[in-house]
C-alpha cells in the first residue's frame, strides 16, 4: 500500500497565502497524491480562525471536490490540527458524554459528528473517510500526528504558545505538564475553541493579530541585510526582557533566541518531548504544524530522537513570505510538501512545487 501524506493547506486564509486554491497548484497536489492507495491530510486543512466557516468551506470547495475525485474508492484519513480542531471537537464532546473521557494517542471517530465534518464529507461521496485524532498509526512502525501538542513544549515565545502555557497552569494537575492526550487537550482546546468562536462572529483581525505579531517580531529581529535600530532593540532588549518576564511568571521556560536555526531546533526538541510524553513507540513519527519541511538533504541534527525514533515533517502548502523571503524551492518553508510511505522503508519527503513560480 502506498500512502500519501500532506498537511497544513490552511484553505480559506484571508491573506491568499493558501496556494492550493490556485488551479495550477491544486493540479500539482492532486497529481502528487493520485498514485496513492491511501491519502492522509495531517491537520490544518482548513483555516478556521480568520473568517466564518461558511466562507472557508466556499473557498475550500474546489480543492475538496478534486480531493473527492482522486480518493474515490480509496481511504482518506483526516487528522485535524489546531486551526481546524472544530472538525473533531463535536466527536470529542460526544465521547466524553458517553464516558470515554480518556483520549488515546490513536483514536478514530465517526465522520458525521458535527456540521463541519459533514459538510466536508459531502464533497467526498465515494471516499472512505476516516476521522482520526490526535494521531494514527499508518504502519506498525510509523505514527502520524499533526504536531500541535508541541506548542506546550516550544521554547520560542510565540503568542499561541504563551497563551497555551498560561491555560496549562490551570488545566494540568499540580502544574506538572501534560503527559496524555487528555491533558494536552485540557490546555489547548480552550484556545482553539475561543479562536474558532471569534472567527464565526467575524472577528478575524482579533484572532490573527497574535500570529502576525509573532511573525513581525521574528522578521525584524532576523533581517537579511543590515540590522535596523528597531531590530537591534527587539533582538537585544525587548525579546530578552519579555522572555525573562514570562519565565518569572512561570509560563516558560522560554528562550530569547528566535533565529531560524533555533526555530528548527526548538520545534524538533518539542516534538521529541511529545513523542516521549505520549509514549509513542515507532521507528518513524510524521508531523506537520511548524511548516518547516524536513529532514532535507544533508540534515541530521535533531531529526533522530534518543530512543531511535526518526522525525519527518511534511512541510506545508502555505506561502510564508516572512520565512521564504523571496527565496525559491531550496527554502525549507517552500510550500508543496508531500510524504510518501510504502509498505517498507522510511517515509520519503518530496516537494511537488519545486519548479512552480509562486508569488512573493
Amino acid at each position: 500500500m502506498l500512502t500519501a501524506i500532506i498537511s497544513d493547506l490552511h484553505l480559506g486564509t484571508t491573506s491568499g497565502a493558501d496556494v492550493a486554491r490556485r488551479p495550477d497548484v491544486r493540479a500539482r497536489l492532486i497529481e502528487a497524491i493520485a498514485p496513492a492507495d491511501r491519502v492522509v491530510v495531517l491537520g490544518d486543512m482548513l483555516e478556521m480562525r480568520e473568517q466564518p466557516a461558511a466562507a472557508v468551506l466556499e473557498a475550500a470547495a474546489p480543492f475538496l471536490d478534486a480531493l473527492g475525485e482522486v480518493t474515490a474508492g480509496k481511504q482518506l484519513v483526516l487528522v485535524p490540527g489546531n486551526h481546524d480542531h472544530e472538525l473533531v471537537a463535536p466527536a470529542l464532546d460526544r465521547a466524553r458524554l458517553a464516558g470515554g473521557g480518556t483520549l488515546a494517542p490513536e483514536c478514530t471517530f465517526p465522520s458525521d459528528e458535527g456540521a463541519l465534518i459533514r459538510a466536508v464529507a459531502g464533497h467526498l461521496p465515494r471516499t472512505e473517510l476516516v476521522l482520526a485524532y490526535p494521531g494514527i498509526r499508518l504502519r506498525r512502525d510509523v505514527y502520524a500526528i499533526h504536531g500541535h501538542y508541541l506548542d506546550l513544549h516550544l521554547t520560542i515565545p510565540r503568542m499561541e504558545c504563551v497563551i497555551a502555557s498560561a491555560v496549562a497552569k490551570f488545566a494540568t494537575a499540580q502544574n506538572e505538564g501534560p503527559s496524555t492526550p487528555h491533558s494536552y487537550e485540557a490546555a489547548l482546546a480552550p484556545v482553539y475553541a475561543f479562536a474558532y468562536s471569534v472567527a464565526q462572529a467575524g472577528g478575524a483581525k482579533a484572532v490573527t493579530r497574535g500570529g502576525k505579531l509573532s511573525r513581525t517580531i521574528w522578521n525584524r529581529s532576523n533581517p537579511r541585510g543590515r540590522r535596523s535600530l528597531a531590530g537591534l532593540a527587539i533582538g537585544r532588549l525587548a525579546i530578552p526582557g519579555g522572555v525573562w518576564a514570562l519565565n518569572r511568571l512561570g509560563l516558560g521556560p522560554f528562550r530569547p533566541d528566535i533565529s531560524g536555526l533555533e526555530l528548527r531546533r526548538a520545534g524538533l526538541r518539542a516534538m521529541g518531548t511529545v513523542v516521549q510524553s505520549l509514549g509513542i513507540e515507532a521507528d518513524h513519527v510524521i508531523f506537520g504544524h511548524t511548516h518547516r519541511a524536513g529532514p532535507l538533504l544533508g540534515e541530521t541534527e535533531g531529526w533522530s530522537l534518543p530512543g531511535g525514533t526518526h522525525l519527518t515533517n511534511t512541510g506545508s502548502w502555505l506561502y510564508e513570505s516572512v520565512f521564504i523571503r523571496g527565496e525559491g524551492p531550496s527554502n525549507p518553508y517552500w510550500p508543496g510538501g508531500v510524504v510518501l510511505l510504502g509498505d517498507e522503508g522510511p517515509p520519503r519527503l518530496l516537494n511537488a512545487l519545486d519548479d512552480v513560480d509562486l508569488p512573493s
